[in-house]
């Protein structure tokens, strides 16, 4: 900075002397050496008249400023010359320019509800992203609870672990709308765990992924999946008099990955004649949250998401099936 100041003064530069003083001035505040800061103020007074004398930048700049202000002078006699002309069509060029100040207001109200629209969107999309189905959370400490009257402080322990786990892993996804393949991998594979460990004798599991998917590159919207999982195993295959199995499968096909979430659990018919009368009154939160989700993702991000749910015909359990275009 003493640099630029010394560069200034030799060319006889008085404004950029001046700026280098003011940055000087802040630094030796900073430092708090008030002794520098006076000295460089009255070095530069004392050679602020002959600075100024010499300095052709100030004098350009008042030749400057005069041509602007002859310029705008003529500028000011066309318009009223041109005013004249103008005011035989005075009617014509108003109708014209309110319909454009109409058009630009009305461009201007969509453009701006077009946004408001699509912030709502992504509102409701975080909050359903983060909506995490509080049936699970309670049934999950529910079961700790069941493993500590039991005296099973291991399985307790470990119940636990996988729980804090997966719940960490769903805080810190929630921020994003879609998070690597990996991840979600992770998350399901926590998730299953669990459910396993509390359903042993229920159902046992299986994940498939397709060898071309992408673990790391491919993004996919965070705990889509996970709903459909959970209402196989507690809509189907814990009501199953001997063990079921579960399947999770992530196939490429051309442009799409395809889910496919599989039980021979008792199927969505049996399920719903299980139900009491409270659970009927009572919707189901949690595919009414993914449906949401799958409408908002493919109109915020123009994805192409199609989902399928099937009761098996000729065999007990239910099909899901989920197109995402890669």
């Amino acid at each position: 900075m003493k640099n630029a100041y010394n560069i200034a003064l030799e060319k006889g530069h008085t404004l950029e002397a001046q700026k280098s003083v003011k940055r000087l001035d802040s630094l030796y505040s900073v430092s708090e050496n008030t002794g520098e800061s006076v000295k460089l103020y009255r070095d530069f007074l004392g050679r602020l008249p002959d600075l100024v004398s010499k300095d052709r930048s100030l004098v350009d700049n008042k030749i400057l400023e005069d041509t602007e202000q002859r310029i705008a002078q003529l500028e000011k006699e066309r318009e009223l010359k041109d005013e004249l002309i103008r005011k035989k069509n005075a009617f014509n060029y108003s109708l014209i320019g309110a319909l454009v100040v109409l058009a630009a207001l009305a461009g201007f109200i969509l453009w701006t509800l077009k946004k408001v629209q699509i912030k709502n969107k992504k509102i409701a999309l975080q909050s359903l992203r983060r909506e995490m189905n509080p049936h699970f959370i309670f049934n999950s400490l529910n079961s700790v609870n069941q493993f500590i009257a039991t005296n099973n402080e291991l399985e307790a322990n470990q119940y636990l672990t996988k729980f804090s786990k997966l719940m960490r892993g769903v805080m810190e996804n929630s921020a994003e709308d879609f998070i690597p393949f990996q991840q979600e991998l992770d998350l399901l594979q926590n998730y299953l765990a669990l459910e396993k460990t509390r359903f042993a004798d229920k159902f046992d599991y299986e994940i498939k992924v397709d060898e071309s998917l992408n673990l790391q590159s491919l993004l996919i919207p965070g705990m889509l999946i996970q709903p459909f999982l959970e209402n196989a195993v507690w809509h189907g295959l814990r009501y199953r008099q001997n063990k079921g199995f579960l399947q999770l499968n992530f196939e490429k096909q051309g442009q799409y990955m395809i889910i496919t979430v599989d039980d021979n659990g008792i199927g969505i018919e049996e399920s719903k004649k299980l139900k009491t009368e409270h659970q009927k009154s009572r919707r189901g939160r949690g595919m009414k949250n993914t449906m949401e989700r799958i409408t908002l993702l493919n109109d915020l991000y123009k994805q192409d998401i199609h989902c399928t749910i099937t009761d098996k015909k000729n065999e007990q359990g239910v099909t899901v099936q989920i197109r995402y275009k890669l």
